[in-house]
């Protein structure tokens, strides 16, 4: 992997990372409210965890390939 491609996924990974923190965020301050939209939340819930995988696919091309 090329220095140029590795620095974009870190960049990537850090927009993921903060989408993801600020889902969560949100995600704990609105299911405190008992008129939520309980569709709403559970589109953010999934869409938390896409982020998640992406965040995990991200962080193993990161990582460098052994010869065995």
């Amino acid at each position: 992997m090329q220095d140029s491609e590795a620095t974009a996924i870190r960049q990537r990974l850090e927009q993921l990372r903060l989408e993801h923190q600020d889902l969560d965020q949100a995600i704990t301050r609105l299911a405190l409210d008992p008129q939520m939209d309980q569709l709403a939340l559970n589109r953010m819930k999934k869409r938390k965890l896409l982020l998640k995988d992406m965040i995990s696919r991200l962080e193993s091309r990161l990582i460098p390939d052994l010869d065995a």
